[in-house]
């Protein structure tokens, strides 16, 4: 990842608007930081959130507290808990569903 365009900068997120998203099922809350060519992200998702697509984009995502579940279309399925990460390439080599079964916040760079 080269991080290009991005001055320096603090982000509140206690004091950053949460926006909601709903998934196939549940909701999740996104607090969002986008400058230059990154986005960076506070996540809330509620209990029993599931995704509503497979997604081919690039991320470095930390799971902050709870518990997330990542399937991957080639079949794994991998449990992620606080303090865990996962990082994936920008490509549709590896398409991914996130879901959750207890409420879960993680932070997203991408």
């Amino acid at each position: 990842m080269k991080i290009t365009d991005v001055p320096f900068g603090v982000i509140d997120w206690e004091q950053a608007v949460a926006v909601e998203y709903r998934g196939l099922t549940g909701t999740s809350f996104w607090r969002t930081m986008e400058a230059g060519n990154v986005r960076v992200r506070m996540v809330d998702y509620s209990a029993g959130f599931g995704s509503d697509h497979w997604c081919d984009r690039g991320h470095v995502l930390l799971v902050l507290a709870g518990e997330l579940h990542v399937d991957l279309k080639d079949g794994r399925k991998i449990t992620l808990i606080q303090g865990q990460s996962f990082c994936v390439s920008d490509d549709a080599h590896n398409p991914h569903y996130v879901s959750t079964e207890i409420p879960t916040r993680v932070f997203i760079v991408d």
